[in-house]
């Protein structure tokens, strides 16, 4: 549980006070992936619970440098010598490497930090994406409509939203059959 505490604590100190509403997000994600590893192997348990913590800490702004999360706070994870897994984990949360595409930013992403497809990736995007910016759970279909609507038609994430919406939907549907037979 090491790994955890530190991850919640890390997490807690970059975004609960400069960012309360992403703090509120990320609390519910956390919370939410302790009840999911569940569903997973004894030891992907902690590792989905780490990289729930951390997932979003590239938009804190001693972390923030290419102004793309993911990779932001994959890269200040990796310069403190974090868990290697749970580092990559961060970088292609909730289909990442389509934003990056549309930031211009994927060969970076992509050489930097291994992508894995597993249950316990799953398992982060199902958290994130049935997580409002809140912390209220929602429906994957809704979460996306919601982050829609807050963008608008034009914007980068609404076009990335729009792009990813089919493997972030079969992700978490994966993660609800992987629960749905406990």
């Amino acid at each position: 549980m090491e790994l955890t505490t530190d991850a919640r604590d890390l997490a807690a100190s970059l975004l609960s006070e400069s960012l309360p509403r992403r703090w509120g997000h990320v609390q519910a994600v956390g919370a939410k992936a302790e009840r999911v590893s569940v569903a997973l192997d004894r030891g992907d348990r902690e590792t989905l619970i780490a990289a729930a913590w951390l997932h979003d800490i590239g938009y804190a702004s001693p972390v923030a440098q290419s102004g793309f999360h993911p990779l932001d706070g994959a890269r200040w994870l990796r310069r403190r010598g974090f868990d290697e897994r749970v580092t990559c984990l961060v970088a292609h949360h909730t289909c990442a490497i389509i934003e990056a595409e549309e930031r211009g930013l994927a060969d970076e992403l992509n050489a930097e930090f291994g992508q894995e497809d597993s249950p316990t990736r799953d398992a982060l995007w199902y958290c994130d994406a049935t997580t409002g910016p809140d912390g209220q759970d929602f429906d994957v279909l809704d979460r996306l409509d919601e982050i829609r609507t807050r963008y608008g038609p034009d914007d980068l994430v609404t076009r990335f939203i729009n792009r990813a919406a089919p493997e972030i939907v079969a992700a978490v549907r994966r993660t609800e059959a992987r629960l749905a037979g406990l």
